[in-house]
């Protein structure tokens, strides 16, 4: 019983960390038919979250600074992905910003800025830590459908539930 009460309590005390996998552009995906402005403003964004950027053959998704992303320039970009399916983890708080650098498609729209806040820092307030763009390699989710559970919600939910259980059955 004493090791099911030590394990209980290890248990409990381990913090659990849920990033949100946020699908870009949601079902129309990396395209110049999305307007990222609006999509970014309806969407929270906080470290341990993902990017998934899903595009065909003729775009790509640049990691860029803020100079750069002003003005669609992709000649310093700090990470290039061409796969078709991106996903990138936001690592860090602060902006990041990301272009299609295939001729004329980020100065028609494809591009996309996004805040970062701590984990922690209650959605909608900016993060007051210095940052720069997203790193190199880092990967982002997309997030669950409109309308689906959160993940964490369901996840905190379940897990006292299977704690309850395996308490019953060694005790």
């Amino acid at each position: 019983m004493a090791i099911a009460t030590a394990l209980l309590v290890l248990l409990l005390a381990a913090p659990t960390v849920y990033g949100v996998q946020h699908i870009v552009g949601d079902a129309s995906g990396w395209s110049t038919s999305v307007d990222y402005d609006s999509w970014a403003a309806s969407n929270a964004f906080t470290v341990g979250d993902t990017l998934v950027f899903n595009y065909g053959s003729s775009h790509k998704v640049d990691i860029v600074n803020q100079a750069d992303f002003a003005s669609c320039s992709s000649s310093n970009s700090l990470k290039t992905y061409d796969d078709g399916a991106t996903t990138i983890t936001l690592s860090q708080p602060g902006p990041a910003y990301f272009i299609c650098p295939s001729a004329g498609h980020c100065g028609n729209g494809m591009k996309l800025s996004v805040n970062v806040v701590a984990a922690g820092t209650p959605s909608g307030t900016p993060s007051t830590t210095p940052s720069t763009p997203t790193t190199p390699g880092s990967i982002v989710s997309p997030p669950p459908p409109k309308g689906a559970a959160n993940t964490l919600d369901m996840n905190m939910l379940g897990f006292p539930l299977v704690l309850a259980t395996l308490v019953a059955f060694m005790g």
